[in-house]
């Protein structure tokens, strides 16, 4: 019989994401000893099957877009791209799916690292094999989510592609139908369109990229549509077959279509299933709601960190995320009693509430940061939405012939600074930092206008979206 082993540290961190590598280093930074449980790769989700590959598939195709728009390199590049050296150089971003790089990142901050499975099993204690780790002052859940297919009959015959297999396939499916609407399906039908696939996308509701403003979603369908993906929105999965390898798709409208593969990208869940929250009083399975400092509702020693918290599903925002809670803990461990936890503070996770940045990396490429223009008077705030067409920018006709592109600004009309910024077009993902500094800055409008852009840049959209406000 095996004898278990307790071991005592300051900080028990589940899960080595990128949210769980940023915790771990700030509470090391801190002084306290951590201890990181990792049951699969660490670097976790992004490093492996999310935005680290998914960025190295859509760059050449982006790249390859932005080379057609422009004369003398145009016929240059109207080739197909080279689907085996993209495939092969996505693997080298993700160290051919190994972490050995990132395990000796956590070697040097001098965190521990187990592997296998981490279990709660009471108040500050998780078990890992026959090896209990107990914390002083925090467990931390950092431990994200999976994705979610849906209820249909015979799926798991099917063997559906998620994320996961969107982003690590190692070759090109002849006939790739995507099922969802948001950002994962429209950039992978983006990037599997661009390397060979004839992909048809099925949307449930009316168009794409729902949560940010609409025109966003129907610039990127009609480019999708433009580059020969087969769009069909207000159309759902009936059932799914698979029959000698050949996917047989009906959809609510009794349309069949075949494909070699179909990815359902409907959906993420909380991966707390199996992580013993039932130990200390909550449901497994469940989203974990926290305070603006990531400690979980009701609880003094539990923190909930990143996608698992439901706050903002984001790689970026997770990473913050981690370093207030890093700050938050170790605030606590050293017998701080007044935290910095107002608006804005050391402590308090605010961009979650109002200024959270997103860049869909389809082509054209869709950027927002704060409140859509509908979420900024849903919550009651008086407001105006002012638009530009980005082709009238001298910088946008510079980029490629045929720039086509829009801006939003949504500006607070009582307190004159802006709740939320939105680009779309060729190249805006590098846009959207300026935007979320005036959002997270709350700069009034009067102060942009010394925000001079320089010329003959994308950027000069600022100094039209002023002008836009002022004479209308």
């Amino acid at each position: 019989m095996t004898e278990t082993e307790t071991i005592a540290y300051d900080v028990v961190v589940l899960g080595a994401g990128p949210v769980g590598e940023n915790v771990a280093d700030r509470t090391r930074a801190a002084g306290l000893t951590t201890a990181v449980v990792e049951s699969e790769l660490v670097g976790g989700e992004c490093s492996y099957w999310a935005c680290m590959p998914s960025k190295a598939l859509l760059r050449p195709v982006i790249a390859q877009a932005d080379a057609r728009r422009l004369p003398g390199l145009r016929q240059a590049v109207q080739g197909p791209l080279d689907a085996d050296a993209i495939l092969a150089h996505r693997n080298y971003f993700t160290s051919d799916w190994k972490d050995d790089g990132q395990v000796g990142w956590l070697d040097g901050i001098g965190a521990d690292l187990y592997r296998g499975h981490g279990r709660l099993t009471g108040p500050r204690t998780v078990a890992v094999g026959d090896t209990v780790l107990s914390a002083r002052h925090a467990v931390v859940v950092c431990t994200g989510t999976r994705a979610v297919l849906p209820d249909l009959p015979g799926l798991a015959e099917v063997g559906p592609w998620t994320s996961r297999e969107a982003t690590s396939a190692q070759s090109v499916p002849g006939r790739l139908v995507v099922v969802g609407g948001g950002v994962v399906a429209t950039e992978m039908a983006t990037a599997w369109q661009a390397l060979g696939s004839r992909v048809t996308l099925l949307v449930r509701g009316k168009g794409l990229l729902n949560r940010m403003e609409p025109f966003a979603g129907e610039l990127v369908a009609e480019a999708l549509a433009a580059a020969g993906a087969d769009v069909r929105t207000g159309t759902s999965v009936k059932s799914v077959t698979r029959t000698d390898g050949t996917v047989v798709v009906i959809t609510d409208t009794g349309d069949r279509i075949e494909a070699d593969e179909i990815l359902f990208a409907t959906g993420r869940a909380p991966r707390t299933d199996d992580l013993g929250l039932d130990t200390v009083g909550l449901e497994p399975g469940s989203w974990l709601p926290v305070d603006d400092s990531l400690r979980v509702t009701g609880s003094e020693w539990l923190y909930a960190v990143g996608d698992v918290n439901q706050r903002a599903l984001l790689t970026h925002q997770g990473k913050y995320q981690a370093r207030i809670a890093g700050a938050a803990i170790a605030a606590r461990a050293s017998g701080t009693t007044g935290l910095d936890a107002g608006p804005w503070g050391a402590h308090a996770a605010t961009a979650d509430h109002a200024a959270v940045p997103q860049v869909v990396f389809t082509d054209p490429e869709a950027a927002a940061v704060g409140l859509s223009l509908a979420e900024a008077e849903q919550a009651g705030h008086r407001v105006r939405a002012v638009d530009v067409d980005l082709s009238s920018v001298a910088g946008a006709g510079l980029y490629g012939e045929g720039y086509k592109g829009r801006a939003r600004m949504v500006v607070d009309l009582e307190e004159e600074i802006l709740r939320g910024v939105t680009f779309v077009g060729p190249g805006v993902g590098e846009l959207i930092h300026s935007a979320t500094v005036a959002v997270v800055g709350q700069v009034p409008i009067a102060r942009l206008w010394h925000a001079v852009p320089s010329y003959p840049t994308i950027s000069e959209v600022w100094l039209r979206l002023l002008e836009a406000f002022r004479d209308n």
